[in-house]
């Protein structure tokens, strides 16, 4: 008897899998396979890789397309307060009922094959998006890209944002080898892109030995801030002008570019119009991402939680009111570099509040504290829970002060969770 409801399948598919993390490719297809033969997918396939900037690339891709009239199926990882969220066809998260009979589609097909939570449920948004016969497929790879469960799907375009030092114990220690394995994204005579401007030797040899058409930012498209907006310039020498994203960070215009690269270069399969992509990229929301709420405080959430992000948020953080008075509720995962991330923004905040994550992987509350410490950071708190520390920090901030919650997906959830409760 199979579960019932989206919740019960849910923690069921938890405990199913011996392992939360298992990379390849050969039991996911071999389901996959069981589902749908060897039948075309029949609509284009956007596939977005990288250490950060993912989720930023992806929605805006999702949003200028259906700004263009189309029908869009977006998959992304992880979500921050329900699952659905991973799931939206048509801009419009997928409902719990039509989520469980694509559970049930899976589970009847995969007979003895174990799959792990993240291979069940990304079969399952596959399936969702054939079902309603979506028009382009945009699809945020989860980790790494070679061997993760959403590059079972061929990618007429695919972009890798960018390459950092994140989830080593998968990936390699070394940006060469992480560049190698997001890289595994790009196919043969098909569109790839690289959107910053320091790709890793193994990428260009990986894209020049498969025969991709690798588009790189600095060498064959450009883009840059103009008075109106920014400007995106493609190799041929147009231009198009733009305004700059609704999203907030300067990085965003390298995510908008290689969005607008990638169109582009689907030209002639998906036809986008210069006013498609201003309305847009003006449209574009994003929970999590530098995420300001109105209120007294002011709150800033953003699911920074390694090197490369915690750069760019304390880049935001100095270019945007310096002198604001900032409280910074903080939590990470025991696997993230905690003591790399606590240097990058340890200067810039008044007082910290700190406490464990309620999930197996939480970086415990002595390691936040002492990370902080030796980061020269003086006044900090210590809570037994993260709904203590944001009550504490909301009691103690001033009407112009701004309270900053990052550090993991867990904690800029349990935020938005906490505030939607009040």
């Amino acid at each position: 008897m199979t579960p019932d409801s989206l919740e019960t399948w849910l923690e069921r598919l938890q405990q199913a899998h011996p392992r939360e993390i298992e990379l390849g490719l050969e039991r996911v297809g071999t389901v996959w396979r069981a589902l749908n033969g060897d039948a075309p997918i029949p609509c284009p396939v956007i596939s977005v890789a990288g250490t950060n900037g993912k989720g930023s690339s992806v929605t805006m891709l999702e949003s200028i397309l259906r700004h263009a009239g189309y029908r869009t199926g977006l998959y992304t990882s992880p979500h921050l307060l329900r699952f659905n969220e991973r799931i939206r066809i048509a801009g419009e998260m997928a409902d719990d009922a039509a989520i469980v009979r694509a559970f049930e589609r899976v589970e009847a097909a995969r007979g003895e094959v174990s799959l792990s939570y993240f291979e069940f449920t990304t079969l399952a948004a596959f399936q969702l998006f054939l079902a309603s016969e979506v028009e382009v497929m945009i699809l945020e790879v989860g980790l790494g890209g070679r061997l993760d469960a959403v590059n079972l799907l061929d990618a007429d375009v695919a972009i890798v944002t960018t390459v950092d030092l994140d989830h080593a114990e998968w990936l390699g220690n070394d940006r060469e080898s992480i560049g190698r394995e997001k890289a595994g994204i790009y196919r043969g005579a098909r569109p790839a892109i690289f959107a910053s401007e320091d790709p890793p030797a193994t990428l260009l040899e990986h894209a020049r030995d498969i025969g991709a058409r690798l588009s790189l930012a600095g060498r064959d498209y450009r883009y840059w801030r103009d008075r109106r907006g920014w400007v995106w310039q493609g190799s041929d020498g147009s231009r198009i002008t733009l305004p700059r994203p609704a999203l907030t960070g300067a990085f965003q215009l390298a995510n908008a570019a290689a969005a607008v690269t990638a169109l582009r270069l689907l030209g002639e399969r998906l036809a986008v119009s210069v006013e498609a992509m201003e309305q847009g990229l003006r449209a574009t929301r994003l929970a999590g991402r530098m995420q300001r709420i109105a209120a007294s405080p002011g709150w800033l959430l953003d699911v920074a939680h390694n090197d490369e992000a915690a750069a760019a948020l304390a880049r935001t953080l100095r270019e945007d009111n310096p002198r604001r008075v900032r409280r910074a509720v903080f939590s990470m995962l025991d696997d993230k570099p905690v003591e790399a991330v606590a240097r990058r923004l340890g200067g810039l905040v008044e007082s910290w509040y700190v406490a464990p994550l309620d999930c197996p992987r939480a970086c415990p509350a002595e390691r936040l504290l002492s990370a902080l410490r030796d980061a020269g950071v003086a006044r900090i708190q210590v809570f037994a829970d993260l709904d203590q520390a944001l009550a504490k920090a909301a009691a103690d901030a001033a009407a112009a002060e701004e309270i900053l919650v990052f550090g993991s997906f867990y904690t800029v959830g349990g935020a938005l969770a906490w505030l939607e409760d009040r």
